[in-house]
């Protein structure tokens, strides 16, 4: 598709998230990219301005650079349904399933793909929950953190069992939803995903290398000191074996658009563990969708003008109507 069919394009940024820093560096990234590219873009905040605005100023198309909730959920891809904008990424059920690490670990298990055991602990079973049938259940280290933020926000390696109340209570600041989850001790890698249904495909694996192994929202986003490492280094067939596992494990969703599967290789074993999807994924200067992008050869501007021009709508017909 032309840059010049694009039409009017608003560059959803900002929003109401715990996220909302990490998504207007994103925003501003593609918002100069896609102008650098010749596309008509603008900025638009949800969290400053009404939705119904896209409609009345006439934008044609959305690309989703918010992250979190009320951007990365479903909700904001329920809103552009209605209002009939075509918008990037997943639609409306899949980035409703993708935000929820629970719901989206469910769907993998009932698919037969590999990911960490887990234990939903609600925020009001804080008081009534074992802290020793938990660490029958996952054994230690484990990983505590909220079922729906994103960027490792409110996220804990629990080491030692006094530890475990206090990761808990951390995660359940965010959400009232807490995912404890068994933790893989091995290579930590991410890997990008672009198109839908069988065109899905993957982007190079990135082997990420945090310092003492701890890739917080810090070391994502503001230090220097992380390593991400692409290509991987890994054997060929062990980063074969994961493009596979997370093309497939993006389908089993339903997404579409693009994505980025976290993932976490056992050490002893090599098998690798599905952890997370993120359907919105960052695009700022420490972004690892751009920078597996670059290593097959794609430059942030042809990704960003691609996303756009692949903008969608899940009932297509109904919002022409």
């Amino acid at each position: 598709m032309s840059i010049l069919n694009l039409g009017k394009v608003a560059v959803l940024m900002g929003g109401r998230s715990a996220e909302r820093e990490v998504s207007l560096m994103s925003g501003q990234g593609v918002l100069q990219a896609l102008r650098a590219s010749g596309v008509n873009a603008h900025a638009f905040d949800p969290a400053e301005r009404d939705l119904s605005e896209l409609k009345r100023e006439g934008f044609d198309r959305c690309f989703i650079a918010l992250h979190g909730r009320y951007g990365e959920d479903g909700t904001v891809q329920g809103a552009l349904e209605l209002l009939g904008i075509p918008y990037t990424g997943s639609g409306v059920m899949a980035s409703s399933i993708a935000m929820d690490k629970t719901m989206t670990k469910r769907v993998w298990l009932a698919e037969g793909l590999p990911t960490p055991n887990y234990v939903l602990v609600r925020r009001e079973q804080l008081g009534s929950v074992s802290m020793d049938g938990l660490i029958q259940a996952l054994g230690l280290p484990m990983i505590v953190k909220p079922a729906r933020e994103g960027s490792s926000i409110g996220v804990t390696k629990v080491e030692q069992i006094q530890d475990l109340p206090a990761a808990l209570a951390a995660a359940a600041q965010c959400d009232a939803d807490i995912l404890c989850e068994q933790c893989i001790v091995g290579d930590e890698v991410t890997c990008p995903v672009l198109g839908e249904g069988d065109s899905s495909h993957a982007l190079p694996v990135i082997r990420i290398v945090a310092p003492a192994g701890n890739y917080d929202y810090q070391n994502k986003y503001f230090t220097d000191d992380t390593q991400y490492l692409v290509p991987s280094g890994l054997p060929a067939s062990e980063e074969a074996a994961i493009e596979a596992l997370v093309v497939k494990a993006y389908q089993v969703l339903a997404c579409r658009g693009w994505g980025r599967i976290d993932v976490m290789i056992d050490a002893a074993t090599r098998q690798p563990y599905l952890l997370e999807i993120n359907t919105s994924p960052g695009m700022t200067g420490h972004s690892l969708v751009p920078m597996s992008a670059k290593a097959a050869g794609l430059s942030y501007e042809a990704l960003c003008c691609q996303l756009l021009a692949a903008a969608s709508l899940d009932h297509v017909q109904e919002a022409r109507g």
